[in-house]
């Protein structure tokens, strides 16, 4: 496997950030509407009862702003969607070639209440993985709320408002001469195509549905770039009713053959789980550990990877696909029954995690699927091995990583006893876990279970260490000098 200048550790263990914000499942679409936000909600709650949450880095998302955002989208647009809402929808978007694709005139993307503080928490989950990856601070960064792959420069498409997986490429590209962007989504990923379909720092790769007529109607194999992004668009057409094997069969030579001749440094993959069988919108046959499968295949070529929700309109099983892939990240196992969680009646009767294929027919021939990878194996030739890009310094990030927990302790309420800053820093001790499946209860110690704040710098206020190696001794609590701490001191208290 090439070895790239992006690449990640090679150990199993990789370090793994979790993007979650609780209002995200808030929103709603529409009565009738098939995206249902709540379903990142569901998939929370099985991570939480799965104990994942234990294993990896878990922070709530900034919100991204709209300078952020007109990194791609038009300025007239992102003003657009702060200012629509169902009340003034008719007035503020009465010229049709204004409207932008929102509204009453269009039944995709509707002017739901609270429309911008979504695409705000959606697209800062993806920025902050992005920013996580380019720092290092994570091998994998995790934000199921993003994905959203069909919304253009200045139109909303497809449910999709803000394209937060182009502003995270953006992101990663002013630390990666090389970017590549893989969609197992049933539906085209026609937005993030058109974004780079003109350049040779994106490598675009998707795997949908084509007939010319299924949404978007776009994908077809001959589409494959223009100007310097010529042959970096591979598009990768498939029929009806496509199971695990056919899947394994052009998706992994595929992707082989695309990292052996691009050579990314980074990777972002789109997880759609609209391709599972029984998807309301999704006319594929995918199991969920064949749909893992891909995400098991991408972690392995050892870059920094980004995992991004989708599509999914059968929200149980959108839940459970994207715990099965959360499970994979973290070389995780898993049972197969559920735990109890707190939406654990969406999942009868069988309360099992994994979606299992139906009887439906694949219409994927093997002889069809070897001419699809012929050809794109033919255009692949085409390609100048490791297209490099001219030396420049490097934009600056969004925002500071290391600092940001330092303004938000700088910036929060006085009245406020424990400030959300540290709220968010608080961390189960692996003391409380062992207790725990000892039959024990929490140790409710505010010193052992909130992890130390961090000063502007990056260093911590304060370290816990456990003194003798036993769970019963009391943790010693020192400054980042090595001075001890008072006993009787609280340790986070400002001077």
């Amino acid at each position: 496997m090439p070895n790239s200048k992006g690449a990640v550790r090679d150990d199993s263990r990789k370090t793994v950030s979790y993007f979650y914000d609780a209002a995200i499942g808030n929103f709603y679409y529409g009565i009738h509407h098939p995206m249902k936000p709540h379903r990142i909600r569901l998939t929370h709650s099985l991570i939480l009862a799965y104990g994942l949450y234990r294993q990896m880095n878990v922070y709530r998302p900034r919100t991204a702003s709209s300078l952020e955002m007109t990194r791609f989208h038009a300025h007239d647009y992102i003003s657009f969607l702060k200012r629509v809402q169902p009340d003034n929808e008719k007035f503020i978007g009465k010229v049709p070639s204004r409207n932008f694709n929102v509204g009453y005139s269009a039944e995709d993307c509707p002017a739901f209440e609270g429309l911008y503080k979504f695409c705000q928490l959606s697209t800062g989950g993806s920025i902050s993985g992005a920013l996580q990856l380019n720092t290092k601070m994570a091998d994998i960064a995790i934000n199921w709320a993003g994905g959203l792959h069909h919304a253009k420069k200045a139109e909303a498409s497809g449910f999709c408002y803000v394209n937060d997986i182009v502003l995270a490429i953006l992101e990663l590209l002013k630390h990666h001469q090389r970017v590549l962007y893989v969609d197992i989504d049933v539906h085209h990923g026609d937005g993030v195509e058109e974004a780079f379909f003109t350049t040779d720092r994106v490598m675009t790769v998707s795997f949908h549905k084509y007939n010319g007529t299924f949404f978007p109607g776009t994908g077809h194999m001959n589409d494959i770039g223009v100007d310097r992004g010529k042959y970096y668009s591979v598009n990768v057409p498939l029929h009806d009713g496509i199971d695990d094997a056919s899947y394994a069969l052009i998706f992994e030579p595929v992707m082989e053959k695309v990292v052996q001749f691009y050579d990314p440094q980074a990777i972002v993959l789109q997880c759609g789980a609209d391709s599972l069988a029984g998807d309301r919108l999704g006319c594929f046959n995918l199991s969920t550990v064949g749909h893992g499968k891909c995400v098991a295949y991408m972690k392995r070529f050892n870059r920094p990877l980004l995992l991004l929700g989708g599509g999914g309109y059968t929200i149980r099983n959108v839940a459970r696909c994207w715990t099965n892939e959360t499970a994979v990240a973290l070389d995780a196992e898993i049972s197969d029954s559920l735990p109890y969680s707190d939406y654990f009646e969406y999942y009868s009767p069988d309360y099992e995690l994994h979606v299992r294929g139906s009887n439906q027919t694949n219409q994927n021939s093997p002889e069809y699927l070897e001419g699809v990878k012929h050809r794109v194996f033919e255009n692949l030739r085409h390609l100048p091995f490791c297209p490099s890009v001219q030396f420049h310094p490097a934009p600056d990030d969004s925002y500071d990583v290391i600092d940001e927990y330092g303004i938000a302790i700088d910036t929060a309420d006085p009245d406020i006893r424990i400030p959300k800053p540290v709220k968010d820093r608080i961390r189960e001790s692996l003391v409380d876990i062992l207790d725990r499946e000892e039959g024990g209860a929490l140790s409710c110690n505010r010193n052992r279970d909130v992890a130390p704040p961090i000063c502007r710098n990056g260093l911590p206020v304060s370290s816990v260490r456990q003194a003798g190696g036993s769970k019963n001794v009391a943790p010693h609590l020192t400054h980042a000098n090595g001075q001890p701490v008072a006993a009787n001191k609280d340790p986070y208290a400002f001077d």
